[in-house]
């Protein structure tokens, strides 16, 4: 499929038995277009209307109430995600004088104004949301927040003997005069900025209380058949904060929190063993700049002028807050036990027909034997198929090599204990792991180490790029000769995420797929200068290319009056090359459908320009995070699922692979679910040339073209459940559980 060379590699010295750090040569990203704001949206502010979608879940009487309040605690996680990388990374860039304009022309300055606005509305709405509606709802069923002055007697006897054993022996009060210096401050840390007056001169003294973290959010004050009654950490530790004082008056106590840069620079290619660059970077990132300050509105305003000045952080990065700080902590209300009725019923996993092996003493490899097998999480159980897949390949005596790819997994995954033991036994394990996954670097560094003493040979490191792509492959014997078995999927290695976010993999021991998935783990191990690929749309290099010849393929079917018809579904869009192209394809006649979950930076029905392109979001119960691609490619109807977004770092700063899924059956199903989540009337959002976003209501109000050929008995048969909320998930929940084999 791919005829052109790849890029060049150095080895470097291999630091403690590991693939160490190589240097990319030769590759080079295509130059970006100019910048221009009728063709591109901002990609911050995107986000930010992205996270809005997330919080209308929060106000959907339609969802259980439980599951709006954790929808609270996404939003602000979220949010607490966005300062750390993307404002983290503005404000270096502006510190560094970069004035680069964003591709819809906004400079750093400009982009940091517009979002504190919008920010701004979206965290009076959070709190609205929370407080006015959400608080008096759980109230309604049973779950109650107090303060300490309301509690009774008895309550308040418990309260303070629940202060005197479980808080009392770990807060630690930071005075801050002469001898003692401003404390440090860690990121997302709650703490108290408490104002004292010394009872001898009468001045004013400051302190610093760190809320534990260690610590319920809320504790259990009383709990019965009528419900449960909550007091707030924060409330019961100012309520008792003269007791850390003795002798002193405590004249204010005020909550604050803060967030520091995630985006730390680091030089790749400068480092001996990127394991101790991360290292190193984990360590910086604590101390990082502060850019975001959360404070009390009651704060005085002598106190909080001392925090922006010991913070370093302008009057722009603080946001004044009455109530509780940090609700991302609110999904700990929706682990609440006894409330069951007020969460979704709980969606088990169901074993895929093709892997129902019960019924034979046949293993996973073997039902992989008989024909390619798509497994849809989390309707799909993971563990009886990828879990499987992996511990049948590390016990099976015929089995001679395992490798796979670790972007992220869980703190103590079952995939990785079996590829330990598979080493242990002898077996040609390697493992690549991506030191560089953000948020997720020290849990990778504790596997490398873990996987390393085991036998494991652990390989990281391409300077300037990230290994994003999720594969495995197994070799094994059979009779004389040598056997892969493959899987190609768009999800981490993640047991427990498994179980929450939408995902597609592929198993195949196609001959052509798994000889690439080898020479793709030869690239990143090895020296492969000349690697080439059969099927695999590998980046970066080829997988621009590849699509790019796609989308045009497509445009010249249209321009000679035959049907041209993209679907694309990813988690963001972003590539200002891939939009051009999108445009092009639009203007020949192409009908295109984009199912975009979070950013979108291209601008739909401009007249002459983007009229037959339609951008959707979707956001429900379980996060869409499956990339597809389906190109009708003159009626051959291309197919290809994988790990990347078509953004420019998936397509020119990480390794990604997106495999083509060729067995009709397969592509009909997954051609299935896309035209389920283009023609859903629930859950779905339609973006508008503006870059705002309305909630669909009606599919025919803004859906005008011809409903999609998926016309089987399945698709007939499910009309009616779009009146019901979650209607794709609900769907999806029968439709892999009764039909797809």
């Amino acid at each position: 499929m791919s005829s052109s060379k790849h890029p060049g590699y150095e080895q470097s010295d291999i630091p403690h038995g590991r693939v160490g750090l190589r240097m990319l040569q030769s590759f080079d990203p295509p130059s970006r277009p100019e910048p221009n704001p009728d063709l591109y949206t901002n990609y911050e502010l995107s986000w930010l209307q992205f996270n809005w979608r997330v919080l209308h879940q929060a106000t959907d009487i339609n969802n259980p109430l439980l599951e709006r309040v954790k929808f609270i605690g996404i939003v602000k996680s979220n949010l607490d995600e966005f300062f750390q990388k993307r404002v983290g990374g503005l404000k270096r860039q502006l510190d560094a004088g970069i004035e680069s304009l964003s591709m819809d022309g906004m400079m750093p300055g400009e982009q940091l104004k517009a979002i504190n606005a919008e920010v701004e509305q979206m965290i009076k709405r959070v709190r609205s949301v929370f407080f006015d509606i959400l608080v008096p709802e759980m109230a309604e069923h049973g779950i109650e927040f107090t303060n300490y002055a309301s509690l009774s007697d008895k309550h308040r006897a418990k309260m303070d003997e629940y202060f005197q054993h479980q808080l009392y022996p770990i807060l630690t009060p930071l005075v801050v005069d002469h001898s003692h210096p401003f404390p440090f401050i860690s990121n997302k840390s709650r703490s108290f900025a408490v104002e004292l007056e010394d009872p001898v001169t009468g001045e004013f003294v400051f302190a610093r209380v760190k809320i534990p973290a260690n610590r319920p959010r809320w504790i259990t004050v009383s709990k019965g058949k009528k419900g449960v009654k909550l007091l707030l950490i924060d409330e019961l530790i100012r309520a008792k904060m003269d007791l850390l004082f003795p002798g002193a008056k405590v004249v204010s106590a005020n909550v604050f929190r803060i967030t520091r840069n995630a985006d730390v620079a680091r030089n790749e290619e400068e480092a001996d063993d990127l394991l101790e660059m991360i290292e190193e970077e984990l360590r910086e990132r604590r101390f990082a700049a502060v850019v975001r300050l959360e404070v009390d509105k009651q704060m005085p305003q002598h106190v909080k002028s001392l925090l922006i000045d010991r913070m370093k952080v302008k009057k722009l990065d603080v946001f004044e807050m009455e109530g509780a700080i940090g609700l991302s902590d609110a999904t700990e209300l929706y682990k609440l036990k006894g409330f069951n009725e007020l969460k979704f019923p709980v969606w088990v996993p169901v074993v895929h027909p093709a892997l129902r092996l019960e019924e034979s003493a046949t293993g996973v490899m073997d039902a992989i034997s008989r024909g390619d097998i798509l497994v849809h999480h989390p309707y799909h159980s993971f563990a009886t198929s990828v879990q499987r897949f992996i511990e049948e390949a590390a016990n099976d005596p015929n089995v001679l090599a395992i490798k796979q790819t670790l972007y992220r997994t869980s703190k103590d995954s079952p995939l990785m204990h079996a590829l330990m033991r598979a080493a242990e036994d002898g077996k040609q394990v390697a493992v690549l792991i991506e030191l560089k996954a953000r948020f997720d670097e020290e849990r990778n560094i504790e596997w490398a180490q873990r996987l390393e003493q085991a036998g494991v040979h652990v390989a990281y490191g391409i300077a300037g790029l990230k290994i994003h792509s999720k594969m495995t492959v197994v070799v094994r014997q059979e009779g004389d000769t040598l056997k892969r078995y493959a899987h190609i999927g768009t999800g981490n290695y993640h047991p427990d995420t498994a179980q929450l976010y939408e995902d597609v993999g592929l198993f195949t021991c196609d001959e052509q797929i798994t000889a690439d998935v080898s020479d793709l783990f030869n690239f990143l191990t090895g020296f492969a200068p000349m690697q080439r690929y059969r099927k695999l749309l590998v980046a970066p290099k080829y997988m621009r290319s590849e699509i790019t010849e796609r989308i045009r393929y497509e445009a010249e079917e249209a321009r000679a009056g035959r049907k041209g018809r993209i679907i694309m579904k990813m988690n963001n869009l972003e590539d200002p090359l891939v939009i051009g192209e999108l445009y092009e394809a639009s203007k020949a006649g192409v009908e295109i459908d984009c199912i975009v979950r979070s950013v979108c930076r291209l601008r739909p029905g401009i007249p002459g320009l983007s009229e037959n392109i339609r951008i959707h979001s979707v956001i429900g119960r379980f996060l869409e995070h499956s990339r597809l691609y389906y190109f009708n490619h003159a009626g051959e109807e291309q197919v290809f699922l994988g790990s990347a977004d078509m953004m420019h770092r998936n397509l020119d700063a990480r390794v990604e692979a997106i495999t083509p899924v060729e067995c009709p059956p397969l592509r009909k199903y997954l051609y299935h679910v896309l035209d389920r989540y283009i023609h859903s009337s629930h859950q779905r959002w339609f973006l508008e040339q503006n870059g705002r976003y309305l909630e669909v209501e009606n599919e025919s109000s803004i859906y005008t073209s011809s409903r999609s050929e998926a016309t089987d008995d399945h698709s007939n048969a499910i009309g009616t459940r779009h009146s019901e909320p979650y209607a794709i998930q609900q769907y999806l929940m029968k439709y892999t559980s009764q039909n797809q084999d």
